[in-house]
């Protein structure tokens, strides 16, 4: 059974029709790209998947069940973990208090008022395990907002493993990198999704990460599905090579 299942989705604002009959699976443990140019309707989709708003036609099933009207929240609890563009952690705190702070969420601890010195040993545990998995130890007692872009996001990516997902939603992961940034960056997904099992859907515009990180690409254009397949097919697809690749190969970025 495949972790999630987009069925002739389609999502209307108005007259503009912004995404229309999407069909798509994702297995389990799969690392899938989500390419095409800007307009495409890429952020659309991931704003349907993680319930930011219902499609307009067809349904979505995660995990074998119907998600079409499930909010947010709910999607958060079921395993659906999501990512932005724009980097979403407290920039006045360290980074060990943010992945305390989420992590303590995690475990419904973030309203009570006490808690025990049993308890506070298994946050503990687990925010130290968090930061090894990312790498990002070296700079627990560090202000978030004084780290670099790319450790930001790494950052962000501990908070969003916290909640332990099903499915990790990554928008746009390496944007605004430099080239050991994305290598750290590009390393992480890689552990994340083989080594741990973690299935991710992802949106990238480098190319070069794309082709030498993803299992599959789906490519979207004005709306529609343009391709789906592997690299080496996407690659070679004509009517993606006009639409949106250009020049740019498997191993190269556009």
């Amino acid at each position: 059974m495949s972790l999630l299942v987009l069925d002739k989705v389609g999502r209307r604002f108005g007259a503009l029709q912004a995404l229309k009959d999407i069909s798509l699976s994702v297995e389990q443990g799969e690392l899938r790209a989500i390419i095409g140019p800007n307009g495409a309707g890429k952020t659309t989709l991931f704003n349907l998947v993680s319930g930011f708003f219902p499609p307009s036609d067809g349904t979505i099933r995660f995990d074998g069940q119907p998600i079409t009207a499930v909010s947010p929240d709910d999607l958060v609890r079921r395993g659906i973990i999501r990512t932005f563009q724009i980097t979403q952690i407290f920039l006045s705190l360290s980074v060990y208090a943010n992945v305390r702070v989420a992590v303590e969420s995690a475990m419904g601890l973030n309203l009570r008022p006490f808690i025990s010195r049993s308890v506070r040993r298994t946050v503990d545990d687990r925010v130290e395990e968090l930061m090894e998995t990312v790498k990002i130890a070296h700079r627990a007692d560090n202000i978030a907002g004084e780290l670099s872009h790319g450790d930001q996001r790494v950052v962000e990516i501990a908070i969003a493993l916290s909640r332990a997902p099903k499915l990790l939603l990554l928008d746009e992961p390496t944007a605004g990198m430099g080239d050991e940034e994305t290598h750290h960056m590009t390393d992480l997904i890689r552990r994340l999704n083989k080594g741990r099992g973690i299935t991710m859907l992802f949106v990238e515009h480098d190319m070069g990460i794309v082709f030498d990180i993803a299992d599959r690409i789906t490519v979207l254009d004005n709306g529609t599905m343009l391709a789906e397949g592997t690299a080496a097919e996407i690659g070679a697809n004509p009517q993606v090579q006009a639409a949106y690749l250009g020049d740019a190969a498997p191993g190269q970025a556009a």
